[in-house]
């Protein structure tokens, strides 16, 4: 029966996408015909209480303020600039100034934590200047869905401390084993980029022109006050002087005083920023309810934990268990959240995956993989959804332009099971 209810509401939910309904709304409207139709519950109450309790977390105001801080650099000379300190760095490397989603990814997450921060943050910097630049949409667009992932696993990250609470492990050590595949991670999509780049020569711009190595450091200079702003917010988490809503906070007021001092703040930049944030988070924000909204139906209705039961019943060896264990998980984010996701399921499931003897803290950064191959899986693949909003262009096409950073990522969790000392060799050091 359950199987039945899972299809019919996939079934809902592509067919209210493919209406051209926002796609917060359609997420609601799932979530109260999933209420009215298959549990006893009332769904007005519970809708505006999970609403107002998603979107009303001080956790959460981190997302509009990094939002915010990327509207303004975005607006200022030092984005552009940046690509002048990195270009002459890149000019030899295949694929060039592609790279730059991936570093900026990897170095966003370690600020922010969150997928759809990084998504959104670095795409609103580099996918205007990329394209300016000449550079194929489809491998600029996937590279930062693939990427923007980066956010989940590169610690800080909000779905490591979910899981160390519901696994009762180390969260230090949960940060210290995310930190080799996350690094891993990056130089596979790296080596990717430039595989795809040797392949298409035709389709990526000619390099710059050549520089002397005393040339390439001072255009360096460029790179200097990003950098600077980044090691501030960076270090601020790190060194324990700011939460990650401060630390977005300080970052907002540097890159107001940076783009001050370069002289592109003016009363319509900080008006155009402000209102181009408010847009994209309002976009963000309405799904996320409208996903909290589906993760309360889908609790009441049990879903989740019958097919964790069912799976625990199977009896698998252990690499057919975590074959199924990511398909299951990758479905399941058709409709859930990462974090709703670990909450529903870890009671049920982490009895089979001590019986299959996993280590806990290898489980959980198998469990952040395969969430990040959820982001970017239609029809509800978070990070696309966020691409969406920046790009306007259609789920299908942006599906298809991130499905090889989905292969990667398959890849990455089969390394993991074959070489488990890549997460498990940092957490061992630490004793």
């Amino acid at each position: 029966m359950d199987i039945y209810i899972a299809g019919l509401l996939i079934v809902i939910l592509i067919a209210i996408l493919a209406s051209g309904l926002w796609i917060g709304l359609s997420l609601l409207g799932v979530a109260v015909v999933a209420m009215e139709v298959f549990t006893p519950k009332s769904g007005g109450d519970s809708m505006v209480l999970t609403i107002w309790g998603s979107t009303s977390s001080w956790t959460l105001t981190a997302l509009p303020l990094f939002l915010w801080m990327g509207e303004i650099l975005f607006r200022s000379k030092l984005t552009s600039d940046m690509f002048k300190g990195l270009a002459p760095w890149l000019n030899n490397i295949p694929g060039r100034l592609l790279h730059t989603n991936v570093i900026g990814c990897g170095i966003f997450a370690a600020v922010s934590g969150s997928s759809a921060a990084t998504c959104a943050t670095i795409g609103k910097i580099t996918l205007p200047e990329l394209k300016k630049r000449g550079y194929p949409d489809n491998i600029s667009m996937g590279s930062l869905a693939g990427a923007g992932t980066f956010g989940l696993l590169i610690p800080p990250s909000i779905i490591m401390i979910v899981y160390g609470v519901a696994a009762d492990v180390s969260i230090s050590k949960l940060f210290v084993a995310g930190v080799i595949p996350g690094v891993g991670l990056m130089l596979l999509f790296t080596i990717y980029i430039m595989v795809w780049s040797l392949l298409n020569k035709d389709k990526i711009p000619a390099a710059d022109m050549q520089m002397s190595f005393v040339d390439k450091l001072k255009s360096s200079r460029h790179l200097i006050p990003i950098v600077a702003l980044i090691c501030v917010v960076i270090g601020a988490i790190y060194s324990g002087i700011a939460t990650a809503t401060e630390s977005a906070a300080m970052g907002v007021l540097g890159s107001l005083i940076l783009s001050k001092i370069e002289g592109s703040l003016t009363w319509k930049t900080f008006k155009d920023g402000l209102f181009a944030a408010c847009r994209v988070y309002c976009m963000i924000g309405l799904i996320l309810a409208g996903a909290a909204f589906l993760t309360l139906a889908m609790g009441f209705i049990g879903l989740p934990r019958e097919v964790a039961q069912f799976i625990g019943s199977l009896n698998l060896s252990p690499f057919m268990l975590i074959v199924m264990l990511m398909v299951f998980f990758i479905i399941l984010g058709c409709f859930l959240d990462g974090i709703s996701m670990v909450v529903l399921t870890m009671a049920v499931l982490l009895p089979t995956v001590q019986a299959a003897q996993f280590d806990l803290i290898w489980f959980g950064i198998f469990v952040v993989l395969v969430v990040e191959m959820a982001q970017i899986t239609p029809p509800v693949g978070f990070n696309l959804f966020v691409l969406q909003g920046l790009t306007k262009r259609e789920l299908p096409y942006l599906a298809k332009t991130a499905l090889p950073f989905f292969l990667l990522l398959t890849f990455a969790v089969l390394m993991i099971y074959w070489f488990p000392q890549i997460v498990l060799i940092g957490p061992q050091m630490m004793g």
